[in-house]
């Protein structure tokens, strides 16, 4: 097994990754690990091996940007709003409001309603 190099590896799967999607890779480095554009951690091996493919023309599949979800209608919350009172709200009152407020599904604490 061959020594390599990490930046003469990081810098040619660049220049590949570059001239692939034309775009530069985001390349995030932990100790002995290397992730490519937020995706699977990789070994400086498997980078190379990634770099031999990109160069060979045989690219893997990137992820098409998905259209937006259509926007859906209004839907009604499985628990009640109530108003606040003189003194504020309960506890069991404020999460339900603070929840209701946000703009997905969201679940009460344990022992809540």
């Amino acid at each position: 097994m061959s020594k390599l190099d990490k930046t003469e590896v990081l810098s040619a799967f660049a220049a590949a990754y570059e001239t692939a999607n034309g775009k530069k890779p985001e390349i995030t480095t932990k100790p002995g690990w290397y992730s490519i554009d937020g995706g699977k951690n990789l070994r400086l091996a498997d980078v190379a091996e990634l770099t031999k493919k990109l160069n060979s023309g045989k690219t893997t599949k990137t992820k098409k940007p998905k259209a937006a979800a259509p926007v859906k209608a209004q839907k009604k919350a499985p628990f009640t709003v109530v108003t606040e009172n003189e003194e504020g709200y309960t506890a069991e009152e404020l999460w339900i409001v603070i929840l209701a407020r946000k703009d997905h599904d969201c679940r009460l604490p344990r022992g809540v309603v």
